[in-house]
């Protein structure tokens, strides 16, 4: 390893700033002659699901991970911002400076109370603020005005987020129940209407498709009106039933049977035991 490009730089290398050795790393990983041909055959779009899968991972790690993971996790989300940076540099387009400078700029002029002389009495009146601003970037940089009450919620956002999103918007001119017995009641309205398309002899799975997805939609208005994030109550959820089935499994395998030999009824009855002791 002595001839590495690594030991090539020498001690210089070893005290840089370290957000400018991951900017090195990166450059590397991308070298057109002799960077990794993985990450030289990357794209913009190629990096998309790397980048989500690693802010789940964050979430997860928070959850339930020890401040090791998560500091390892935020690591892995940190280099896929600098994965763009570095592609926009090579299309001369921007890098990590720019987009650093951007964010800071940003946040500056979204927070006039914190760096300017505004004060606002609630958070409605932060929220309005926020909303103007973003308003006023917008048509400085000259994109087309979208009138609608649901503009700039972004179509490639986590499902169940945007859902909550876009009953969010709604809900700020009234579009919206002020009491849960209706949403509650939306739901069972919901659950009927997928059942019923079950009915026919000849099941239309487009239609049941449909049904399901309102169903869910209205699933995330109840957690919306009970202040819960339905994202964030799925992903427990998941973690929860995993638990719970790897000790289904376990109880099995002490009992020296597998799941595959196990009936439905055994494995529900060993399912209630482990449910009842992990409350």
């Amino acid at each position: 390893m002595s001839d590495s490009v690594y030991d090539l730089a020498g001690e210089e290398l070893r005290h840089f700033p370290q957000l400018q050795k991951l900017l090195w790393v990166m450059a590397q990983l991308r070298h057109p002659q002799t960077g990794c041909p993985w990450d030289k055959q990357q794209t913009f779009s190629s990096v998309v699901p790397y980048t989500l899968e690693e802010a789940y991972e964050v979430a997860d790690a928070i959850e339930n991970g020890s401040m090791d993971d998560i500091k390892d996790e935020l690591g892995d989300l940190l280099f896929q911002i600098v994965f763009y940076a570095q592609l926009g540099q090579e299309q001369a387009e921007f890098d990590f400076e720019a987009v650093a400078a951007a964010v800071a700029d940003k946040l500056i002029r979204r927070h006039p109370h914190v760096f300017a002389n505004d004060h606002f009495s609630n958070e409605q009146q932060l929220n309005d603020n926020w909303d103007k601003v973003k308003q006023q970037e917008r048509t400085e940089q000259g994109k087309v005005e979208d009138a609608s009450l649901l503009a700039n919620i972004p179509a490639g956002m986590a499902p169940l987020m945007r859902a909550h999103k876009l009953q969010k918007r709604c809900a700020k001119v009234g579009f919206d129940w002020p009491e849960i017995g209706p949403v509650v009641d939306k739901i069972h309205e919901e659950i009927d209407e997928v059942l019923q398309e079950l009915k026919p002899q000849q099941v239309n799975q487009a239609a049941v498709e449909e049904e399901i997805g309102d169903l869910l939609f209205a699933v995330v208005n109840l957690s919306r009106h009970l202040k819960v994030d339905a994202e964030t109550a799925l992903r427990k959820a998941n973690v929860k039933f995993e638990k719970r089935f790897r000790a289904v499994e376990q109880h099995l395998d002490d009992a020296g049977q597998s799941l595959h030999e196990a009936s439905l009824e055994q494995m529900e009855k060993v399912w209630q035991k482990v449910k009842a002791a992990s409350k």
